[in-house]
């Protein structure tokens, strides 16, 4: 498996996706379904210009208005997803209830390459429980299972620094408090990624522009 999953910062993305397909603009499958709700919210603004500057072609998804089917034609048609941030639960939601999620999972650990970032990181592990006080389960009325992925083994927490106004280290504190016992948590800065290459997982930089 080969996954990039950010906090916030998307200085890690370029040498990613570089190592792809080296020299050669890439499909990238940008699902969308975390921001829907926030439509026109400066950070959605921002989360996508940052992969396009990247210069590779973005292939608009949204999970919910696809069957199973369609979704696993349609990343037949890209070399990459990137999962945007935003709702957790409302991701979560989207992919379950299409049967998606079980699709994602196969053609990622089949070698499709991931890019998760906050929401899209979250959502790889096994129980996305731990980000209910970063984000409103409500946003997922017909979502009564939480477990993620299983992609990796760990909940990431994303904007562990603090830094970001809606996740202040107090609420961050606190997830970690009530959870941190019952489950496996990554708590990531924003300045950071976790990097997974098969079997290998490690924590790089991924500073805000920057290439490592």
């Amino acid at each position: 498996m080969k996954l990039l999953l950010l906090s916030r910062n998307p200085g890690a993305m370029r040498p990613f996706l570089d190592g792809v397909r080296p020299g050669v603009p890439l499909r990238v499958g940008y699902i969308r379904d975390a921001q829907v709700a926030y439509a026109g919210a400066p950070f959605v603004a921002a989360e996508r210009r940052a992969v396009e500057v990247l210069g590779h072609e973005i292939v608009d998804i949204t999970v919910r208005d696809l069957t199973s089917s369609a979704f696993a034609a349609t990343l037949s048609t890209v070399d990459a997803v990137y999962v945007a941030g935003g709702s957790t639960f409302a991701l979560l939601e989207a992919l379950t209830i299409t049967g998606s999620d079980v699709v994602l999972a196969e053609r990622v650990r089949d070698g499709m390459p991931y890019i998760g970032c906050s929401a899209g990181s979250i959502i790889t592990g096994p129980d996305i429980t731990p980000a209910s006080l970063m984000d409103d389960p409500a946003d997922a009325p017909s979502l009564t299972e939480f477990a993620g992925l299983g992609l990796i083994d760990r909940t990431v927490i994303p904007h562990a620094d603090g830094l970001l106004e809606p996740y202040p280290s107090s609420l961050i504190d606190e997830t970690i408090a009530r959870y941190g016992s019952s489950h496996r948590l990554l708590p990531l800065r924003d300045d950071q990624a976790l990097l997974v290459d098969g079997d290998r997982e490690t924590v790089i930089d991924s500073a805000d522009g920057g290439d490592d």
